[in-house]
């Protein structure tokens, strides 16, 4: 694990993509800061943070649309494969290189809390609570970016997939929001079991594990209809509201400190890291 972080870590820092990353995240933590702490006089380092956590739909993308489809398209994945290293250690020393490109600039922001408390009342615990909970935030969208990644050869598909998955989860609780009816919760839940039955058949290389998935899925669905109707009228829009991490970032912004959104960050790191892993063993075996 150790050489493949290294390795990608000298990739990231030998070119300009640690450091356009780094500077477009401080850029977008430095213009909320003006706006809110300096042009509004507000304490709250924290509204900085929730106002522009949008920067991860581009950010996160970007710097993991390569980590995994580049080693594919270029057929090193099958050199790294030869090694005396697990899978776990190759997605492992991946994800702690990208995390590292993203927590160093995280380190310069910690400063702006402590800067803005010598000129005003900025009630520190809630700043750095924010703060911690936006770097597993961070960390957990990584995780998800790598995974996307590793379904494909084109970087610029995993990108694409990648912008397009990381704006579902940041609109996710608005659109809930506007889901009332009970047929569109079912056509939608239908389409996602088909999603997740395709994902599954990818990654098993199994016809048989994928239907087997996706009519487990259909059958949850049935009984719920007739046990009971009316929960599927709320059933997506509270799936959509209680699993999108930027929904739970915004309980840090409002000065909590829930431990079970870090929790649950780290609980999506670790699902989709091991997803990864299962995606690595399959190109392994597969050839």
């Amino acid at each position: 694990m150790k050489a493949v972080f290294k390795h990608e870590i000298s990739l990231y820092y030998h070119g300009l993509l640690a450091y356009v990353f780094g500077a477009f995240l401080l850029e977008f933590i430095g213009i909320g800061a003006m706006l809110y702490n300096i042009n509004r006089a507000v304490a709250n380092f924290e509204y900085a943070l929730g106002t522009f956590c949008i920067a991860f739909v581009g950010l996160v993308p970007v710097l993991t649309m390569r980590v995994m489809a580049e080693e594919k398209k270029q057929k090193t994945d099958q050199l790294l494969s030869l090694l005396p290293i697990t899978s776990t250690d190759i997605v492992l020393g991946k994800y702690f290189a990208a995390a590292i490109v993203f927590v160093a600039p995280m380190l310069v922001a910690c400063i702006y809390p402590y800067i803005f408390s010598m000129y005003g009342d900025v009630y520190l615990p809630t700043s750095y609570g924010a703060l911690v909970a936006f770097i597993f935030l961070g960390l957990a969208l990584i995780a998800i970016g790598m995974f996307i990644s590793s379904l494909t050869e084109s970087q610029g598909m995993a990108a694409g997939i990648g912008v397009v998955v990381m704006l579902f989860l940041y609109y996710s609780s608005s659109l809930a929001d506007n889901i009332s009816s009970t047929a569109f919760n079912v056509v939608v839940l239908l389409i996602l079991s088909a999603i997740l039955a395709i994902v599954v058949k990818k990654l098993t290389n199994s016809d048989a594990a994928g239907l087997i998935v996706f009519i487990v899925c259909v059958a949850a669905l049935v009984i719920t209809y007739f046990a009971a109707p009316t929960a599927l009228e709320s059933l997506l829009p509270d799936l959509m509201k209680k699993l999108s991490p930027f929904e739970r970032f915004y309980t840090f912004v409002n000065g909590v400190f829930d431990l079970t959104g870090i929790v649950y960050y780290i609980s999506i790191a670790v699902f989709f890291l091991f997803l990864c892993v299962q995606s690595w063993e399959k190109k392994r075996y597969n050839g």
